[in-house]
């Protein structure tokens, strides 16, 4: 996922200076998978108004590996201190749990390492806490749009990753969610970047050759050459579209390629009704330029 720059550290609930030394940014090497986790377990710490020193004592693990954890350095974190972590930092152990095997396996961890990583932690690795009920009511609410937007993306098995991974997030992060400007824009802001780790890139742009494909004047073609010339142009619109900014990007795929109405994307990116007209239409105006350029000065149109 492009991911987000890592959010700026909450004030001090106690009101006073934080004392020790200043926990360091999270390491360039860190992937996508275990910034997943680790960025909400940064911000519970950051929030807690604890030093490491504090956090230190009262789960009983050394300062310095405590840093480092957070900083994303050394080895992969064992499940046991992520848990102690979480416990303290009063945080859900079940998606953090999902989350943090998920890292593993990418951080190529063996099944049989994750598996001793949990014995005795057996409890707190299955599902028997449910997400706050205003958590459940959004997932319910948005879940099959946000299925439809990853899709365009990423395969099947991809694009529910994408979506259960954002939701994890969110749950660890809801307090934050619902204390922010927009708890819709912020979820998308998950999403999409969540979306966005997966998605190839080229250039900088996300490759959309995939949707390309998948469209519905390619699929009603029966004729070998139209399929072709379909295609050609499919692909030169998509290369277009993947040139858009973030925010005209995601207008034009949840407006054209998944057909919700202005309303209904207004409605899932916490955006103003206007934007997202204002953002079709400077979209719309740069795919037209660049699909149908205007003929060029002395030739005939």
């Amino acid at each position: 996922m492009t991911t987000p720059p890592e959010p700026p550290s909450p004030p001090d609930r106690s009101g006073a200076a934080r004392r020790g030394r200043k926990l360091g940014p999270i390491a360039a090497t860190v992937g996508s998978a275990h910034r997943s986790w680790l960025e909400p377990v940064r911000c519970a710490y950051l929030a807690s108004g604890l030093t490491l020193s504090e956090l230190s004592t009262r789960v009983t693990f050394a300062k310095s590996k405590i840093s480092e954890l957070l900083r994303g350095v050394g080895l992969y974190p064992r499940w046991e201190i992520v848990l102690l972590l979480a416990v303290e930092l009063d945080m859900p152990s079940w998606p953090l749990y999902r989350l943090w095997r998920q890292a593993a396996f990418e951080a190529h961890k063996s099944s049989e390492w994750v598996e001793r990583c949990t014995q005795g932690t057996t409890l707190t690795t299955t599902d028997d806490t449910p997400a706050p009920l205003d958590h459940q009511a959004f997932r319910e609410m948005v879940e099959g749009d946000y299925l439809l937007y990853a899709q365009v993306f990423l395969d099947d098995d991809q694009r529910d990753t994408a979506v259960s991974d954002t939701f994890d997030i969110l749950w660890l992060s809801w307090n934050d969610a619902l204390a922010s400007h927009d708890t819709r824009r912020f979820a998308w802001n998950v999403l999409r970047a969540t979306v966005m780790t997966r998605t190839p890139h080229l250039d900088g742009r996300p490759e959309l050759s995939r949707a390309a494909f998948d469209t519905v004047a390619l699929q009603s073609l029966t004729n070998p050459a139209d399929c072709m010339n379909q295609l050609t142009e499919s692909l030169e619109l998509f290369t277009a579209v993947s040139r858009l900014p973030a925010h005209q990007l995601d207008v034009m795929v949840l407006r054209r390629l998944c057909g919700f109405s202005p309303e209904r994307v207004s409605a899932l990116l916490g955006a103003s009704l206007a934007a997202v007209r204002s953002n079709e239409r400077h979209a719309t105006r740069f795919l037209e330029s660049v699909i149908c350029p205007p003929p060029s000065e002395g030739n005939t149109p």
